[in-house]
């Protein structure tokens, strides 16, 4: 396994809509395994594979919060195909913002359809945080970050907050960005 490049807003690939995978081999599984040992690392509960500058529809995702007891998702060609009318409110981050947060409404109940690491079709339903979490990351997918989902006002103040953030790691020499 391989740590990724994780790349940040503004990164074109962000806003790129990611094409489907044709096929569950090989090479999609490493880029799973890759993903998930980046997410891990940065660390994060989710990543969609064109925050690592792939523009391919593959997310993994892992809310718990044990390293002894992880429990990851993989997910290739995520779609939802149900959402609750019920809404939650839930402060969401980004490895692709880093260091910014801010409260995103979502369907507090989410079933999503994809095929796993061998390729199976699968189906579940996610509520609470791991909904917002699937959410979030099939939005990578469709080239939507969070702050897209916010008023104009709170998006501006963020990006604004992010891009000092940023320009005060480039004076420190982080080469990330």
């Amino acid at each position: 396994m391989a740590l990724m490049k994780i790349y940040e807003y503004p990164h074109p690939v962000l806003k790129k809509k990611a094409e489907p995978v044709k096929e569950v081999n090989a090479e999609i599984r490493k880029l799973l395994d890759d993903m998930l040992e980046t997410m891990y690392d940065a660390p994060g509960v989710g990543l969609a594979a064109p925050q690592v500058g792939v523009s391919k529809r593959v997310i993994v995702i892992d809310i718990s919060h044990d390293e002894d007891a992880r429990t990851p998702i993989y997910m290739v060609n995520p779609e939802i195909i149900w959402k609750s009318d019920e809404i939650s409110v839930c402060e969401e981050g980004c490895l692709s913002v880093p260091k910014q947060y801010a409260e995103v409404e979502r369907p507090a109940s989410v079933t999503v359809r994809y095929l796993d690491r061998l390729g199976m079709m699968q189906e579940f339903q996610a509520d609470d945080f791991l909904a917002t979490a699937v959410q979030h990351e099939i939005d990578h997918l469709d080239g939507i970050l969070y702050v897209d989902r916010l008023s104009r006002l709170k998006k501006n103040m963020l990006l604004k907050k992010l891009k000092k953030y940023q320009e005060e790691r480039a004076e420190d020499g982080d080469k990330n960005l």
